[in-house]
């Protein structure tokens, strides 16, 4: 068993949520928004790796990463040391109007990390949809088109353009219209059989030239193509070879513009710098947040330079690419090249090589998937059906929090894993061990 500061992980001293919790509970609805949604009553103390301890005391295995946030771990050394000397020197300033070092080292340096070779040119956001915002308002200034394809399942953000790009919820959507017009969404290949192998054109991508461009959007007023690599919040479907190899042979066709989404799988979550360096695809906007500064708020969005050509005033952010969260990100990045994106695709292999052995025991786990640590199982109704079994879901992640396991849900009836990308062989091990056992008890119990 391994230890944290001596005691034992996961470690629950308390009925949850214990006494503190619930004081802070009562509190937090009386005054916090209804619109935010808590999974189960977890209220953080402080946090080390891929460890959580509670106001309460009690220490969870986390598996969440804050939503896939905490790239190096919750309060990395190295991280935190970059925030406070930063933070005694210079905490804002605003590079919309001014100049400061951090911002210009990390445009640089994410400049240079991006995929493909032609020069690429960095704007700051405080979040992934502002990200995603960004990457809109750009498409349309450059292409002078106004329509937008995005997928089903997507999931972008909150705000109006990213909800508009969004195809995932109604409830994201519900009750806000009328949204960002032009935007048309087309099926994501989840278990696409028609691009099997590299050289193939998806059929999901034949559909948008055959059906879209041809009944709805004529290809010369669409501006972009949106996507995720792997889809994150709609379930962490991966797409076969020939998919984004084929909707980049689409955009080079018709002169659209393909944005990448890597909110969720960028910054060496799927085992390299960027999901698209998996299939050799180069976006002409990459945008990004979630992992690249561990936790501090920052995004951006990467393009080519002859891409993001709008002219000054046009776009800004008060706040996006300041000094404390830049040098975050930098201190962040340097740790990901030297040690965990390596870790991430190691740790990614084992945990879902676990998953299927768990899958041989219990087939109600229909499928297991994902790249890196970025890995998703899917539960169904019985060994013999498959349909989604939310749940099933449910009660395996309530129970998992119970006994000291952090896991999130995606897509219908799937369990994402997102730890911390400096997760451990032993604690991925100390992982499946307990959704065994919960997997056992669940079904001993309903024999």
């Amino acid at each position: 068993m391994w230890q944290f500061e001596g005691r034992p992980i996961p470690l629950i001293q308390t009925a949850l949520p214990g006494p503190k919790a619930r004081a802070l509970l009562d509190r937090d609805q009386q005054y916090m928004s209804p619109s935010y949604t808590r999974v189960y009553p977890l209220v953080c103390a402080r946090g080390s790796g891929a460890v959580i301890e509670d106001v309460d005391g009690n220490l969870f295995l986390d598996f969440t990463a804050g939503i896939a946030v905490t790239a190096t771990g919750h309060c990395h050394p190295r991280v935190v040391e970059a925030i406070q000397d930063q933070a005694a020197k210079l905490i804002h300033m605003s590079g919309t109007d001014f100049y400061y070092q951090p911002q210009i080292d990390l445009a640089q340096r994410l400049a240079e990390l991006a995929p493909g070779t032609r020069p690429k040119r960095v704007f700051f956001t405080n979040s992934g949809a502002e990200a995603l915002e960004a990457g809109l308002k750009l498409a349309r200034w450059h292409t002078h088109r106004s329509r937008a394809i995005a997928f089903f399942g997507a999931f972008h953000g909150r705000t109006y353009g990213a909800m508009s790009l969004s195809g995932s919820k109604l409830v994201h959507r519900r009750g806000f219209s009328p949204l960002v017009p032009d935007i048309h969404h087309v099926a994501f290949p989840r278990g696409c059989q028609g691009c099997m192998t590299p050289g193939d054109v998806c059929t999901c991508v034949k559909q948008i030239e055959e059906t879209v461009f041809k009944r709805i959007a004529p290809p010369e007023e669409v501006a972009a193509i949106f996507v995720e690599p792997i889809q994150g919040e709609g379930g962490y479907h991966v797409p076969a070879p020939g998919f984004l190899p084929g909707l980049r042979a689409l955009c080079d066709k018709y002169g659209i513009l393909l944005v990448a989404d890597e909110v969720q799988t960028g910054m060496g979550r799927t085992g390299k710098m960027f999901a698209m360096e998996h299939w050799n695809v180069e976006p002409d906007i990459l945008c990004i947040a979630k992992g690249i500064a561990s936790g501090m708020p920052l995004g951006a969005i990467i393009a080519r330079g002859d891409v993001m050509d709008w002219p000054p005033g046009s776009h800004a952010s008060t706040f996006g690419g300041n000094p404390v969260s830049c040098r975050a990100a930098l201190a962040t990045i340097e740790l990901l090249q030297t040690e965990y994106i390596a870790n991430a695709a190691a740790r990614g292999e084992q945990l879902r090589a676990g998953l299927c052995q768990l899958r041989a025991e219990f087939p109600t786990i229909s499928d297991v998937r994902g790249l890196g640590l970025m890995t998703a199982m899917d539960l169904g109704k019985s060994p013999t059906d498959p349909a989604p079994n939310p749940d099933l879901r449910e009660t395996i992640v309530q129970t998992a929090f119970r006994r000291g396991l952090l896991l999130l849900g995606c897509g219908e009836s799937a369990i994402r894993f997102c730890p911390p990308l400096c997760i451990s062989a032993d604690q991925v091990d100390t992982a499946l061990r307990l959704l065994g056992d919960i997997f056992r008890a669940e079904f001993a119990a309903r024999a």
